[in-house]
């Protein structure tokens, strides 16, 4: 009898988080439904373009009538996906998680997905050299804390972002492994592999690139977009779900996904990628790089996430001000207008670092950083600031 694909990664109590987040009634549904006008929902598009956090649609032009006439008939399920391939995000996660806070802010139903199953096989997009292999309990454990930052970030966005909270959509997070832990081999490539054509597969660049490296490319990360385009199918049978985000390096996995559920069911599925995040130099920010800003606050402080924000190049910070905010763009603008006229007053930076620590890490993560802050800048005499700084960063590593 042909092995399962994979093992459950998760405990009981991780599969119990296979849950809707905020459980919504069907009077609350109706009311996010009749309080979201069809113009809120189909002008998000233009807002998220403008601001900078969709770079590609897919099918580019069916995409650019058939989306937003899909957004305007009601609200719609949008997913995006984390392997848990560490135990926490990071600051180049955070956009993904930002432009679902932007669905669910116009009404629209959002899933985050755990890749518990697929990050054991490795996605190879954007890497030029195959992941650690992950054994199930890391996966498991980096699940917890992955969950645990989404939770935190959903339910900050709920409590201090959101301008009206009985129109956003509901939130639902789901792990993959759930419905790959006992699915049988034959059955996987029966079911799905006789859906996907080789030279197509061979096409996509994020396969090209590995081919043309010197470690080449394993068997299991080239079968990999075939699991992500079984995730997109899954979602869509289940959840109806027919709109996936993800960052610029996954539109070969997006592709897969449309192509698949086009063959078998006949409807067409949508694609949006967003920009990767990257560090003032051009280097892409994550734990790969070993630039990562974490979003658990085991791993980076509020004041050392604070910070991270505070210090970004003058030129940098209109952007992420777009891109990593709440704020409408005229408020963008005012800021900015403020920081031209007192350029030393650093005015953006200041709201910046607010705003992104705020929904990171609440409201008492960010007096907590403003306070080291203050600390500091309360102390005049250079040597005291090292010492003080120094110390500060012990207790924080001993507790």
């Amino acid at each position: 009898m042909a092995a399962p694909i994979a093992r459950s990664c998760c405990s009981v109590s991780l599969l119990k988080s296979h849950f809707l987040y905020r459980k919504t009634t069907l009077t609350s549904y109706l009311r996010v439904l009749f309080h979201t006008s069809a113009s809120t929902r189909t002008g998000l598009l233009s807002t998220l373009y403008n601001r900078g956090i969709l770079k590609e649609a897919f099918p580019e032009k069916a995409a650019q009538v058939e989306l937003p006439d899909l957004l305007r008939s009601g609200p719609q399920t949008v997913y995006c996906g984390f392997d848990p391939t560490a135990d926490s995000l990071h600051a180049g996660n955070l956009l993904a998680i930002i432009g679902l806070l932007h669905f669910r802010d116009a009404g629209h139903d959002i899933i985050a997905l755990l890749g518990g199953a697929t990050a054991r096989i490795g996605d190879p997009s954007g890497k030029t050299a195959e992941r650690e292999r992950l054994c199930p309990a890391t996966v498991e454990r980096n699940a917890r804390g992955i969950l645990e930052d989404l939770q935190r970030i959903f339910t900050n966005h709920e409590l201090y972002f959101s301008s009206d909270p009985s129109r956003l959509g509901r939130v639902t997070v789901l792990n993959n492994s759930s419905w790959y832990k006992d699915r049988q081999v034959v059955e996987f490539l029966s079911e799905v592999g006789r859906y996907f054509r080789m030279g197509t597969m061979l096409s996509r660049h994020s396969v090209q690139t590995r081919l043309r490296s010197a470690d080449g490319m394993s068997y299991a990360e080239f079968s990999y977009q075939l699991f992500q385009a079984f995730d997109f199918y899954h979602l869509h049978q289940l959840h109806g779900c027919r709109i996936q985000l993800g960052g610029t390096d996954q539109l070969g996995n997006v592709m897969s996904g449309h192509e698949f559920i086009h063959k078998k069911t006949g409807e067409d599925v949508y694609g949006l990628t967003i920009p990767l995040v990257t560090s003032s130099v051009g280097d892409k920010l994550g734990k790969t790089a070993g630039n990562a800003v974490w979003l658990s606050r085991d791993k980076t402080s509020p004041f050392e996430f604070y910070q991270y924000f505070l210090r970004l190049p003058d030129n940098s910070v209109e952007g992420y001000l777009k891109l990593f905010t709440f704020l409408p763009l005229a408020e963008v603008q005012k800021v900015m207008e403020q920081q031209r006229r007192e350029p030393g007053k650093r005015t953006a930076h200041k709201r910046l670092a607010a705003e992104v620590t705020k929904l990171v890490h609440g409201k008492e993560g960010l007096e907590s950083a403003k306070r080291q802050v203050l600390m500091f800048r309360s102390s005049e005499n250079p040597n005291r600031t090292c010492t003080l700084f120094a110390f500060i960063h012990f207790m924080q590593e001993l507790f």
